[in-house]
């Protein structure tokens, strides 16, 4: 028997990076798992590689879409708020397309999500554990991060609410806050020394986040191992936020 054996789970933003490695784990430990990616593409070789689990393929911007195929899934114990966008600019030159853009996907369809999923456990006098992926970029400021980091620092806030009003009823809720992860992209985006340097000099542990670190601190979360964890922010960055 797997750690999640009879439990149901929920992964946003699963075709590629941490979503997908988590959504491999978590049917590795005995869930029935739910990849949700607006990518078809990734949702396919996620199938092919892990054929246990179903793909759920749906743009998270669409309030309704999402809204109504995230109904189709309950009940969801476990759900990981995953799904996110970047875009990199300048405060000064920071548009109002990348603006709507993030915070629809990082906090609103997070909210929306979260909304279904907790709604429907609560109906049916269910426990639950949500995690929400934040950022350190939630709790501190970084070139070219305005709306990013300002989304991560409402995806705190909102976790923080969510803990506070949906624990009373049973659904525990916590985020994992990581520091620059070595996904594909993550390689990719920090693979010039100039721009990585600078952040590995302010982790004290000297390197960023491989996506198994992350992978098991969600884990954790979600598990009844953490049950009196709620409304907490868990760094996965080597100590970034410390010093």
């Amino acid at each position: 028997m797997g750690k999640f054996t009879g439990k149901r789970a929920l992964v946003t933003g699963a075709g590629a990076g941490i979503g997908r490695a988590l959504a491999i784990k978590l049917s590795e430990m005995g869930a029935e798992v739910f990849a949700l990616s607006k990518t078809a593409a990734n949702l396919d070789s996620l199938k092919a590689e892990c054929p246990s689990l179903t793909t759920v393929c749906v743009d998270l911007s669409d309030w309704t879409a999402a809204r109504e195929a995230v109904k189709k899934l309950t009940p969801i114990h476990l759900l990981v708020n995953n799904a996110a966008a970047v875009i990199l600019q300048p405060f000064l030159t920071a548009t109002p397309e990348s603006f709507d853009v993030q915070f629809n996907i990082n906090v609103k369809a997070l909210m929306n999500v979260s909304q279904v999923v907790a709604g429907d456990l609560i109906a049916q006098n269910q426990r639950g554990s949500i995690v929400n992926i934040s950022s350190q970029a939630g709790q501190r400021a970084i070139l070219d991060h305005t709306v990013y980091c300002s989304t991560k620092a409402a995806v705190d806030m909102m976790t923080k609410m969510m803990a506070l009003e949906l624990a009373p009823k049973g659904v525990r809720v916590n985020a994992v806050s990581p520091t620059v992860v070595m996904t594909a992209m993550g390689r990719i985006g920090w693979s010039d020394p100039a721009k990585a340097g600078p952040m590995l000099a302010r982790i004290p542990q000297g390197r960023f986040a491989e996506v198994e670190d992350v992978v098991r601190a969600i884990v954790y979360l979600l598990s009844d191992e953490s049950d009196m964890v709620n409304g907490h922010m868990l760094p996965v960055d080597g100590g970034f936020l410390a010093s």
